[in-house]
């Protein structure tokens, strides 16, 4: 009797601090992990929001690079990291798609993070090589349907988010365009450019000033609204594939279980931040697109985008 009379005293004294703790969130250093390096789109919004949320919150909040793996060994740290708010990580849609290719990874993306705020995004904008004589997205599927197997799209490697966009695109196009694989972006650029390739799927940063300049055309934004990036450049889903949407995505979670006080706290300080001009305008300056909402709403999000990427990672027999 006297030994449970004790444990309920001790909870009664704990659910006090507890409670203490999460309303003077955050009560020292913030640690934000980035799964890419210095100079990426993951590391220009953890950099750009660490800088605001340290005014608004009164701490430091620190980025932290960690590249590796598509960004799964930032992931797995996070995971594994108390679950008080202090060491949070700035997730992405290449978490989900290396978990969908390699099902024994360590870390899962919906069961292991509590989302906070999708924060910016990145479309894949569709350029192709003039010499193949296309003007739109309907001109290029007839195309490739006329030619299966004839012509190639390049992406930034397997199971990339340009990768799996050009994956999707032949899948509701009912296209044979060839996948080819480079150590990145730029790599597959130098080989569109001379004419090795003819199509790619690409962040707008890497190729709008070379469609700008005439050496390639951009035909279409894989996003279902315009990226700021190009404004005037159609959608895929306005062009002639409704309903096709993808992007490469940036968002801050927690380990899961952290608890929701210090979610919405956190939301709340990341969502005011996005509206803040000097938050916004590097950002669209790099070519992403400021997004925000709430916590069940990213949530909401991450559950779409599994399934999505799911079913492409099935219907392309890529899995591992």
């Amino acid at each position: 009797m006297m030994r449970a009379f004790g444990i309920c005293c001790g909870l009664l004294a704990v659910l006090p601090a507890a409670a203490q703790a999460q309303s003077d969130y955050p009560s020292r250093p913030v640690h934000i992990v980035a799964g890419f390096g210095p100079g990426s789109a993951a590391d220009l919004t953890a950099r750009v929001l660490a800088q605001r949320l340290s005014k608004t919150l009164g701490q430091s909040f620190v980025v932290e690079n960690k590249p590796g793996g598509g960004s799964t060994v930032a992931a797995e740290q996070v995971a594994r990291a108390p679950k008080d708010g202090y060491t949070l990580f700035m997730g992405s849609v290449a978490v989900i798609i290396n978990g969908l290719l390699q099902p024994n990874l360590k870390v899962n993306f919906a069961n292991d993070f509590a989302p906070i705020t999708l924060a910016t995004s990145s479309p894949n904008i569709l350029v192709v090589h003039p010499s193949i004589g296309v003007t739109n997205v309907k001109e290029l599927i007839a195309l490739a349907k006329s030619k299966p197997g004839e012509l190639n799209f390049g992406s930034s490697g397997f199971g990339t988010s340009p990768h799996l966009t050009g994956e999707l695109f032949n899948i509701m196009a009912g296209t044979k365009i060839v996948s080819v694989h480079y150590p990145g972006s730029a790599q597959a650029l130098t080989d569109l450019l001379a004419g090795r390739i003819q199509i790619m799927f690409s962040p707008a940063s890497t190729v709008l000033s070379h469609a700008e300049a005439g050496e390639i055309r951009a035909l279409a934004t894989s996003e279902l609204t315009h990226t700021s990036a190009a404004p005037k450049l159609p959608t895929v889903a306005e062009s002639g594939l409704p309903g096709f949407n993808t992007s490469l995505w940036f968002g801050v979670v927690a380990p899961a279980r952290t608890p929701r006080p210090i979610i919405d706290k956190l939301a709340g300080a990341i969502n005011e931040a996005l509206k803040n001009e000097d938050v916004a305008k590097p950002l669209i300056g790099a070519g992403l697109d400021v997004k925000g909402g709430t916590p069940d709403e990213f949530a909401a999000t991450i559950a779409s985008e599994t399934k999505k990427w799911d079913e492409v990672v099935t219907k392309a027999g890529l899995r591992k």
